[in-house]
């Protein structure tokens, strides 16, 4: 890619202010010498630099070592909202955004993959990982497998193997380069979750889905080094509905008229709603008193068809599954994939660590969830509570340095849904964990809930399992899912898991468990 097209693409985006050299020579337009100059690499890591690279400064913690690093190891060229840096010896192109220039370089550098690929794409508070299987399930019944996922839990390029994801939504340098990958696979789909933080750090700038889905809306992710307050976090979030060529809405979220009148105005082709009514909905659910994994979808009065209208059965419990469901297939049948695949993909999609359920030998039941914030934690011992009339143990912590206002959430929830809470820990980072479950025990007001902290998450798994008496109790293990690690002091540090820490204790203890 030649400097000129990288400068080109910075001045339609009105993102260009000049470039300094080395000589500290400024230009607005290039010399001929440096436009044909050519880029091979893009990189925001100092240590990946070299003599083609172009190095985008960004991140709150860079430091001018970094730069100086760089320029040591060959790097000439780099794109900074900075005028100076102490630092001489690299041509600096300057900017008004470093990470929208990032996005849209990286766009073009890659040979706009996104344009290549038939992109679904998930928001909201909860539901986002589910719904995401859900739809790459379906699309596979139809694609042969040619669907890419990228979510929260995990990826996959090749639509068959699978690595540890490092965010929700990649940087925008590292979501095309994956993009890209994808596209040499062969891959013809992706379905992909688009976090709040992916519109406030312009991950997806400049990234229009062929279907964006909103499913849901509470305060979550306030603090400060995510969103100072709902309003941001919630505007954040509708950016989806600027950004994509058909949006679907949850007619039972919150703030539902505010999110239709901007889809409204934001010039989507089609505007689809689902939820749990036949008024105001293309779609809604229906539930099926005597099996609690089926659900029939019936059509609304909106709609123009009845092409979705019949049953379908998941494998994941829990009623909001059942609305995950719909989204994820209203949002496949956009893309061509009809009724039978959904119904034939659904009855066999898993996600790891989201409602996976063990029984322990007295009949008690134990639940695995990614449950992290109030609204999907309220989702899931509400389900829970309904489904189980004895004595309810919830293990749980909240994260460190982030989503502070989790804590008294979580305290509400404890409040009203647990007969015993076992506070421990949960990623807690640079915070004390003994500190943080104590904020959330101060948050719980209700009398009648028995509050234990045990800071060795091991532990406090175990404990809880040896609570149970009969087949009317129920162990909820919530927020970790099935991450394999606890983030402390900025590091990944191993752990065994939910299930796993679950299943070795009763085994050891003779108390067999049978997977449901």
């Amino acid at each position: 890619m030649y400097l000129s097209e990288i400068i080109d693409i910075l001045k339609k985006d009105h993102n260009f202010r000049e470039v300094i050299t080395k000589q500290n020579a400024w230009y607005y337009h290039l010399p001929e010498k440096l436009a044909q100059i050519q880029i091979k690499q893009l990189v925001y890591d100092s240590r990946k630099a070299s003599k083609d690279t172009l190095f985008f400064v960004k991140g709150q913690n860079f430091k001018e070592s970094f730069l100086a690093q760089a320029i040591e190891s060959g790097l000439r060229f780099y794109i900074s909202q900075t005028l100076f840096y102490e630092v001489k010896g690299a041509t600096a192109i300057l900017v008004n955004d470093v990470k929208q220039a990032m996005a849209l370089i990286a766009q073009a550098f890659f040979h706009h993959p996104e344009k290549k690929l038939e992109i679904i794409a998930f928001t909201g508070t909860k539901g986002k990982t589910t719904s995401v299987y859900f739809v790459k399930g379906i699309l596979d019944e139809v694609t042969k497998q040619k669907t890419a996922l990228f979510s929260t839990m995990e990826t996959t390029l090749d639509g068959k193997n699978y690595f540890k994801s490092a965010l929700t939504t990649p940087e925008s340098l590292d979501l095309y380069e994956m993009m890209s990958r994808a596209v040499d696979y062969g891959m013809t789909h992706l379905v992909m979750e688009v976090s709040s933080q992916a519109y406030k750090m312009k991950r997806v700038y400049g990234l229009t889905f062929d279907v964006g889905v909103f499913l849901n809306i509470s305060s979550d992710h306030i603090g400060p080094i995510e969103h100072p307050h709902f309003e941001d976090y919630l505007y954040c979030k509708r950016q989806i509905l600027h950004n994509s060529k058909q949006v679907i809405l949850n007619q039972n979220a919150s703030y539902f008229a505010l999110l239709l009148e901007e889809s409204k105005e934001s010039g989507v082709v089609a505007i689809h709603i689902y939820g749990t009514s036949n008024s105001g909905t293309d779609y809604f659910v229906k539930e099926i008193a005597t099996n609690p994994l089926a659900f029939n979808i019936c059509t609304g009065e909106l709609s123009k068809n009845n092409n979705l209208a019949g049953q379908y059965t998941l494998r994941l419990a829990g009623d909001f599954n059942k609305e995950n469901a719909l989204a994820a297939i209203i949002a496949s049948s956009l893309l061509g994939a009809g009724k039978s695949a959904a119904q034939k993909a659904l009855a066999k999609v898993t996600v790891p660590g989201h409602m996976e359920v063990l029984v322990q030998k007295n009949g008690a039941h134990i639940y695995v969830d990614y449950a992290h914030n109030k609204i999907s934690l309220e989702a899931l011992l509400k389900f829970v509570k309904n489904h189980h009339q004895g004595t309810l143990i919830v293990v749980l912590g909240s994260p460190g340095n982030k989503g502070l206002s989790r804590r008294q959430d979580f305290g509400e929830m404890l409040s009203q849904f647990a007969d015993i809470a076992v506070l421990t820990t949960d990623d807690p980072d640079f915070e004390d964990p003994v500190k943080i479950a104590r904020e959330i025990a101060c948050n719980i007001t209700s009398q009648r809930v028995k509050v234990e902290i045990l800071s060795d998450r091991t532990q406090a798994i175990s404990h809880a399992l040896s609570l149970t008496k009969s087949a009317n109790d129920a162990v909820v293990l919530a927020g970790k899912g099935a991450d394999c690690y606890q983030i402390v002091q900025g590091a990944k540090v191993p752990y065994k898991g939910d299930l796993a820490i679950t299943q070795k204790f009763l085994i050891e203890n003779l108390n067999y468990y049978t997977p449901i």
